[in-house]
């Protein structure tokens, strides 16, 4: 009798567990697509490297992404086109690479760290001369750094600024590097150069016109000859071994849209591709 007994309650809880683990394993398909939906719905952060040229038409491209991409936020690094390219060949974790330079972008298509595929060059700039706004000189070409009246000019510094690097081109192109290289004051990058000649802490500023174009503390004297310098184009690529690839992309597709496009030509950028 007691053996019955023991047998049955055996019996009663081994049909308890089946049922429990044929439950489980019912239900856990269902949890695992919930989980994988949620997985892809949950917020990411991409770090983006830009150059300080494309700070202003970035951030408005920032509010507008949002609306299409609620879930991708955007934080962005913004500096002179060397520097952040030597961060990220340092191992930098960033997911994309807006460059003002194509040498800059070229060292990490060159050293792997871009897909030559995942990149391509978006915008056109012009470099131009600027001064403090209410200075007396109101047009004159980039000879007229070697102007008496002309003390102390800023320059972004040419190995890690391309603005700097171009403007330093022109000079030797025109051949007057010599006479007024005494007279330059270098700058981390182009808003810095900008920021010298809103300050009047210098009398003349080789920025981009974009950046120009957003400071009303300004005015611009004349365009660099295209012909004395590199082409100023703006190359963008995801960098290969970012953590978040497929937002990385989406962001990255974003920027070649219509929307995208309409922000940069309202910030005086020509559009390439």
């Amino acid at each position: 009798m007691k053996k019955n007994l023991l047998f049955s309650v055996l019996l009663t809880m081994i049909i308890i567990l089946a049922a429990a683990c044929s439950e489980k394993s019912q239900t856990d398909p269902q949890q695992n697509a919930e989980s994988q939906q949620a997985a892809q719905t949950d917020p990411v952060e991409l770090t983006i490297s830009a150059a300080a040229s494309l700070q202003d038409a970035m951030e408005e491209i920032k509010t507008q992404f949002a609306n299409v991409e609620p879930n991708i936020s955007l934080a962005f690094n913004y500096g002179g086109s060397g520097a952040l390219q030597q961060q990220i060949q340092e191992g930098a974790p960033v997911d994309l690479f807006f460059s003002a330079a194509q040498d800059k972008y070229d060292l990490l298509v060159e050293a792997g760290l871009i897909d030559a595929s995942e990149g391509k060059t978006l915008l056109g700039n012009e470099l131009v001369l600027v001064a403090p706004v209410d200075a007396e000189v109101n047009e004159g070409d980039f000879t007229y750094m070697t102007n008496d009246a002309v003390k102390q000019i800023a320059l972004g510094t040419p190995d890690s600024v391309p603005a700097g690097k171009y403007a330093e081109q022109v000079l030797q192109g025109l051949n007057i590097y010599d006479a007024v290289k005494d007279k330059i004051v270098f700058a981390k990058d182009v808003r810095s150069v900008l920021n010298y000649v809103e300050t009047k802490s210098v009398d003349l500023g080789a920025v981009y016109k974009t950046d120009a174009l957003t400071s009303d503390q300004v005015k611009i004297l004349s365009s660099a000859p295209t012909h004395l310098h590199d082409p100023i184009v703006y190359p963008c690529g995801v960098i290969k071994d970012s953590k978040n690839k497929e937002a990385a992309m989406k962001f990255y597709n974003y920027l070649q849209g219509e929307e995208a496009k309409n922000i940069f030509v309202k910030y005086g950028f020509t559009v390439l591709n």
